[in-house]
């Protein structure tokens, strides 16, 4: 590989590289995800029951112990833990990819030191493992839903769409913190206590109505909050997506990822050094 190619921070060689790697990313993810189950009893299937378990314990502590509805909906419980689950799932692999994130690198030192490999695809490679989980519970989400309500709604289909944002967003904070996470080792412990409180600051268990109105502008701080909302409308509600809004978010995603693409790439030179 070209040194200044694998340096470089313009958007369309991080294009080629992943499609160039594209056989490395896809069994490096085959790789993570059956070795996360590898040793268990039931292998790959617990990618299927922890989503159904996550699903009943937290739809009976807040619907039966806090006896919780949501905003707008019905008196279902069935349909609260439904919503619940559409933020959880979201939320979830925004935090899985945040907290490994400052671990890439210094968790694959032989990639830095003692091999030409393209360490850019790492956040990627993370990504690709927790979006795999991520169709996995919305299997299990559609499942119930075909169960209890019948045939989702045809917005569904914008699902895909509305999601894409949401990605770059999430690979941009990867590659940033990765980066980040070789220089400063600390910042794995701060991520974690910041994602734990972005879980209760973003509408995952409670809508923003649910807030006097003085208080939805520091809703709208988190970066889940809108596609949390949009997430719902279109596999809930119903509603089709806000595209002036989506296209600003889209537009935020695309400067974040592009930032943070040319930090990591900026950085990546004293790795070596630091490692």
């Amino acid at each position: 590989m070209n040194p200044h190619a694998a340096r470089s921070i313009s958007p369309f060689v991080l294009l080629n590289t992943l499609k160039v790697n594209r056989g490395l990313i896809y069994n490096l993810i085959k790789r993570e995800v059956i070795g996360r189950y590898r040793g268990s009893v039931m292998g790959l299937l617990w990618s299927f029951f922890n989503p159904i378990l996550m699903l009943t314990v937290y739809t009976f502590i807040f619907s039966v112990v806090f006896k919780a509805r949501w905003a707008g909906g019905t008196e279902s419980r069935t349909e609260f833990a439904l919503v619940l689950f559409a933020g959880l799932m979201l939320f979830n692999l925004f935090a899985e990819c945040l907290n490994r994130a400052p671990s890439l690198v210094l968790g694959n030192v032989n990639y830095v030191k003692k091999v030409v490999f393209p360490l850019e695809i790492l956040p990627v490679v993370a990504m690709g493992s927790a979006a795999f989980h991520l169709l996995i519970s919305l299997f299990v989400w559609l499942v119930f839903y075909l169960i209890f309500f019948g045939i989702p709604q045809a917005t569904i289909a914008l699902l895909p769409v509305a999601l894409i944002p949401f990605f770059l967003m999430t690979l941009g904070f990867s590659w940033f913190l990765a980066s980040l996470g070789v220089y400063m080792r600390d910042v794995s412990q701060i991520i974690g206590v910041m994602t734990t409180a972005l879980m209760f600051l973003s509408p995952i268990f409670y809508p923003i109505t649910a807030l006097p109105a003085e208080y939805h502008w520091f809703m709208q701080i988190s970066p889940l909050t809108f596609i949390v909302e949009q997430v719902r409308d279109v596999m809930i509600w119903g509603k089709g997506l806000d595209w002036g809004a989506w296209a600003i978010y889209m537009l935020l995603a695309v400067i974040s990822a592009w930032l943070s693409f040319a930090w990591f790439q900026k950085t990546r030179k004293g790795f070596a050094d630091v490692l």
